[in-house]
């Protein structure tokens, strides 16, 4: 062994010597690393992608095995999509394999349990031995084996359709999935709780664990990380409480990604800060200082982990040894004063062509150039469940993390290690390059009318392309460019672009770092709008090497993957086009109160529609909004209807969405409201201005048709 590391060390000096020679090394590590992830990439090319039939599904929909589009992906990269691990760590692995539902001795990952959210079923193959859906993960952390989610879980769909006696599944590489992820969540803490309560299940759950011979060897160390697992989904799904009911198809990714930031980074003095300000109906405090001081006792200084917050909440609630005993509505009161409400669920957005846009996300927030989808992936694999072991530490030399922050002279700097894999986030980033839309399946759905199409398309150049531009899905070096329209323009539900800037928390050991925004730096406050706060920890999340590799592997990682993102990214460095408030030093976030059109290539297959999922169909959304002095003769948009089917509507462009069971949407509440984007109406003008008449039921009919194409 001692001859090994001399021969190591003799080598690695000698490389340093000859410095060209190592970065012909460096580059040769690399190439090799890509080959081999390249091979590796391809070996789980299931005929069916994994795909099966499900029969007596949700809502009684009963499919064959779905048959997929030409999207420019093989089996191989559909799988390798699905199955590729961005850090996301929800419950450890061998949990989610056994883990009974809450009232049966069903698995809770049985196909057509998670069909009932909508979550699409798969067989086991080579990357998915266990058969998760579509999604669902495994994640190797620190030893340690976890199930996470994937992009997939979010960004992949299925709709069914029927002709006679025949349905035919048709699966979308890339399409916004129909998942109730809250609904899951719930059920998963029920389920969990349940485990632990119920004697019969409790055992069968032991004894299920130990026979994998993975990560537990006693009944005592199965049942103790239950507990605390379980106290982590219930602290999520509390702080994450919302009084705008999701349902399928849509999530408020950014209201909880920010919930999970603020959870990280406030200290003891904050959250105690906080808590003093809490307050009943009738203004008076519900908590007094002792209490806060119990409820806080041996809670970390200056980063409070899950397992602490966990243990804060329950305390809270807690009537014994002096504990508050706070009932649920006062609980929310403290959350609210921590953290935000996500109350703004948008629908998954489809991620064709979102390698080649230029901003992304609906509100533009994300610039798509240089190492952008890098710091927007690392945000979103933070919301999605990566362990976030950040910690706090005195300097002991130099940090980048602390550098990018702005925490160089601080006292104590934040270490943000964490579950996060930037080198598949950058390869997953690299992949969806060649990801295609989905055309139109006329030997499925129906053949396009080529006539009423062609009429269809003077329509869409006068109404729709100033804001949703004509390309070539076959064009590789094709650039989207995203239209922005502020919100009193476009006057669709204010409540997701308002959030993304309004929403503020405490900073942490971020108080008082230095921001760079487009019109100048700032100095974040203790109270400062959470963007900044998320901004700052992505840096420091991107800027943290992989903790479960190697010195040297990592740091050449960590190198290839940020040198990549710049040089492979062809995307420029420009402002925003559309018509928007500008950003300013005194409202340096005006632009992001926005909304974003792109092109609607594919847009066919990813109903519901407007960014909140409140109009079912296209034919729906070139309908005007009910308001009141409106006819009740008219026609207009439903204000309220089902959400769940996958059963599509080849006529009105959309999924079914009355005359069964499913999620009833109600469109009255700020956050489900479905107005605005009126152009075909009439009642919506053009970014220039221009007031065009309403479409005609002709002319509706036609634009149809020519969307089809698109």
């Amino acid at each position: 062994m001692a001859t090994f590391f001399q021969r190591l060390f003799s080598a690695i000096f000698f490389l340093f010597k000859h410095k060209y020679l190592l970065i012909a090394s460096i580059i040769s590590l690399a190439f090799v690393a890509l080959l081999i992830g390249k091979i590796y990439q391809d070996w789980d090319d299931h005929p069916s992608r994994g795909a099966i039939a499900i029969k007596d599904g949700a809502f009684g929909e009963s499919f064959s095995t779905p048959v997929y589009l030409d999207q420019g992906w093989s089996e191989s990269d559909s799988m390798w999509f699905y199955n590729t691990t961005q850090g996301s760590a929800l419950i450890p692995y061998d949990f989610f394999v056994v883990l009974e539902q809450e009232a049966s001795e069903q698995k809770i990952n049985s196909a057509n349990n998670m069909d009932r959210y909508r979550y699409l079923a798969q067989e086991a193959s080579f990357f998915n031995p266990d058969a998760f859906p579509v999604g669902f993960t495994k994640e190797t952390y620190q030893g340690k084996d976890y199930m996470g989610y994937t992009c997939a879980a979010c960004h992949t769909s299925q709709l069914n359709f029927t002709k006679g006696d025949t349905t035919t599944a048709i699966r979308i590489d890339g399409g916004p999935a129909m998942a109730d992820m809250v609904g899951f969540l719930h059920d998963l803490e029920k389920s969990m709780q349940a485990t632990l309560q119920q004697a019969d299940k409790k055992q069968r759950f032991i004894k299920s664990v130990l026979a994998r011979d993975n990560d537990y060897s006693t009944a005592d160390d199965v049942i103790s990380s239950l507990e605390q697992w379980t106290k982590t989904i219930r602290l999520y799904n509390t702080v994450n409480h919302s009084h705008i009911k999701y349902g399928y198809a849509r999530l408020d990714a950014f209201g909880r990604i920010y919930n999970r930031v603020l959870q990280h980074m406030i200290n003891k003095n904050q959250l105690a800060h906080a808590m003093r300000l809490v307050t009943s109906a009738a203004g008076k405090r519900i908590l007094n200082d002792a209490e806060i001081d119990k409820v806080l006792d041996g809670v970390g200084e200056n980063i409070i982990v899950d397992k602490q917050f966990a243990l804060v909440m329950e305390r809270l609630v807690s009537k014994d040894n002096g504990y508050p005993g706070l009932n649920q509505r006062d609980l929310l009161r403290v959350r609210n004063q921590v953290f935000n409400e996500p109350d703004a669920p948008v629908s998954y957005p489809f991620l064709w062509d979102i390698a080649q846009s230029d901003y992304v996300q609906w509100n533009g927030v994300a610039n798509n150039s240089g190492v952008g989808p890098l710091g927007r992936n690392a945000g979103e694999v933070i919301g999605v469940f990566a362990i976030l072991d950040w910690t706090s530490h005195k300097p002991d030399g130099f940090s980048l993390s602390a550098t990018l922050t702005g925490q160089k002279k601080k006292n104590e700097i934040i270490d943000f290690k964490s579950s996060a894999d930037l080198v598949n986030l950058k390869r997953l980033e690299s992949h969806l390059k060649s990801l295609k839309s989905p055309q139109w399946p006329e030997a499925i759905l129906g053949e396009i009318d080529k006539k009423k199409a062609g009429r269809g398309q003077l329509i869409y150049a006068q109404y729709c392309q100033s804001c949703h531009e004509v390309i070539d899905r076959n064009n590789y070096d094709r650039i989207v460019i995203a239209q922005m329209t502020e919100l009193e323009f476009i006057g669709t539900d204010t409540a997701a672009a308002i959030n993304a800037v309004a929403y503020k928390g405490k900073s942490g050991n971020l108080k008082h770092t230095v921001q760079s925004t487009d019109v100048g730096d700032l100095i974040i406050a203790e109270d400062a709008p959470v963007v900044q706060i998320l901004t700052s920890a992505t840096k420091g999340v991107i800027a943290t090497p992989d903790a479960d590799k190697w010195f040297l592997r990592r740091w050449l990682d960590r190198i290839y993957t940020i040198a990549t993102a710049f040089f492979e990214n062809n995307i420029a460095n420009t402002i925003k086009s559309g018509n928007y408030k500008a950003d300013t030093t005194a409202q340096p976030y005006n632009s992001l109160v926005a909304y974003k059109g792109r092109s609607l290539n594919g847009i066919w297959a990813t109903a519901p529609y407007l960014h909140n999922g409140s109009v079912p169909t296209m034919y729906d959304l070139l309908l005007p909004k009910k308001r009141d002095g409106d006819p009740e003769s008219g026609l207009y948009r439903p204000d309220s209807f089902y959400v769940g089917s996958r059963e599509f509507d080849a006529t009105k462009m959309g999924f079914r969405s009355e005359g069964y069971d499913g999620f009833k949407f109600k469109t009255h509440r700020v956050g489900d409201m479905n107005g605005g984007h009126e152009y075909g109406a009439g009642r919506t003008p053009q970014m220039n201005g221009t007031q065009l008449p309403a479409l005609t039921p002709e002319q509706r009919w036609d634009l149809i048709e020519y969307i089809k194409t698109l």
